[in-house]
């Protein structure tokens, strides 16, 4: 039901959300409760979709009306948001039969790929 998919979707954005740089889109307001769009500040959003899916983990870019489609959301362009940022952004769907398990395994799987950038960006310093 959507008010599970709520929760789930408010427990993602609460662990990911509290990472450095991390912006949640569209919190604390009225929303779809089964999408979530964050970013991962310094990995591009290709990326991103490119590493969890090597996780087991599908994930998009964009709006579900631009899938396919490699450029940032023309919604978060229309918020405002600066296109350096919006091409970080990746949408998180949950659906009816998505499991806690499957969010959990986000959660972990997308955790792993920030940590891989963190490191990347200290051996680069």
């Amino acid at each position: 039901d959507f008010a599970a998919l709520g929760a789930w979707r408010d427990g993602i954005e609460a662990v990911l959300g509290g990472h450095a740089g991390v912006r949640v889109f569209g919190a604390g307001v009225s929303r779809l409760a089964n999408t979530s769009c964050l970013t991962m500040p310094g990995v591009q959003a290709e990326h991103q979709i490119i590493a969890l899916d090597l996780e087991g983990v599908a994930v998009s870019a964009g709006s579900a009306c631009s899938s396919g489609k490699v450029e940032p959301s023309h919604v978060l362009a229309a918020m405002g948001v600066p296109a350096e940022e919006a091409a970080t952004a990746i949408r998180v769907s949950l659906g009816w039969n998505t499991t806690e398990d499957q969010v959990q395994r986000f959660v972990e799987a997308w955790n792993d790929v920030y940590a891989k950038s963190k490191a990347k960006d200290v051996a680069a310093a």
